[in-house]
């Protein structure tokens, strides 16, 4: 199976457990255990708030400052120069379009919800003719996204260094975790924001690489190719050239007729 096959069955399995996580309301037992009637206690803890919403903000931004860099001077011998502006603009659309999304949605947040100590009654997010009447903008979760966003930089680095393209799908695995429980924690989101932010960020990296242009592995990161003339001086023979020409011309002199003389 081609790596465009696999990522394209891994975006519909799960497709597939997101509709099953859906049917089985599970999104608020596990708020339950987060949070209740007097709100959620960790909301303004500084663990959830301080460093993983606030911080994950400014890590998000120095990852794609990271990534601006690199595709203006490039660091690691890899792809082209076209590539890296390619993925860059990947993960900025992703960083756009999910947070976007979320400004039409008229889904509350969970600390909006009468249960935990908001107004609101809950509604599922995926019932589209109801609304619970709250401030909404809550779905899908945005925040999510600071981490989720950089999946592009697997499929920058997977086909040049396979070992680094997996480092970084873990790592932004690890973050998007990690983001996506503090926005529980702190009441922000329900685990389902979440997931579908996850699903949304790598459905557009897998849709991205009908467009991605492709380079050599030998890429030297600047996205120019040696021209083929240039493996050696002009007029000049390799030595394997010049060693199974010899018999050639031995052979030419003998087979040609006498000269006269």
């Amino acid at each position: 199976m081609s790596l465009r096959r696999t990522d394209l069955a891994i975006s519909f399995a799960a497709l597939l457990a997101l509709v099953a996580w859906e049917i089985s309301g599970l999104d608020l037992p596990l708020a339950r255990l987060l949070g209740g009637a007097g709100g959620f206690p960790l909301r303004e803890h500084v663990l959830v708030r301080s460093l993983l919403h606030d911080g994950g903000r400014w890590l998000s931004g120095l990852l794609l400052a990271a990534l601006a860099l690199d595709a203006w001077r490039p660091v690691l011998r890899g792809p082209a120069r076209s590539e890296r502006i390619y993925w860059l603009a990947v993960v900025s659309l992703a960083m756009i379009a999910v947070p976007l999304a979320k400004r039409f949605s008229t889904t509350s947040c969970p600390w909006d919800v009468a249960e935990f100590g908001g107004h609101v009654p809950y509604v599922p997010h995926w019932l589209p003719t109801l609304t619970d009447g709250g401030p909404g903008h809550c779905f899908p979760s945005g925040h999510a996204v600071a981490a989720f966003a950089f999946f592009g930089t697997f499929f920058l680095w997977r086909d040049h260094r396979p070992r680094l393209g997996r480092a970084l799908l873990a790592g932004v695995l690890l973050l998007g975790a990690a983001f996506s429980w503090a926005q529980m924690a702190r009441g922000a989101h329900f685990a389902s924001h979440s997931l579908w932010s996850a699903w949304l960020c790598w459905s557009i990296a897998v849709a991205a690489q009908l467009g991605a242009p492709r380079t050599s592995r030998s890429s030297t990161g600047t996205g120019a190719l040696a021209p083929a003339g240039a493996l050696a001086p002009a007029g000049a023979l390799a030595p394997t050239d010049a060693a199974a020409s010899a018999p050639l011309g031995g052979l030419r002199g003998a087979l040609a007729p006498p000269s006269g003389r």
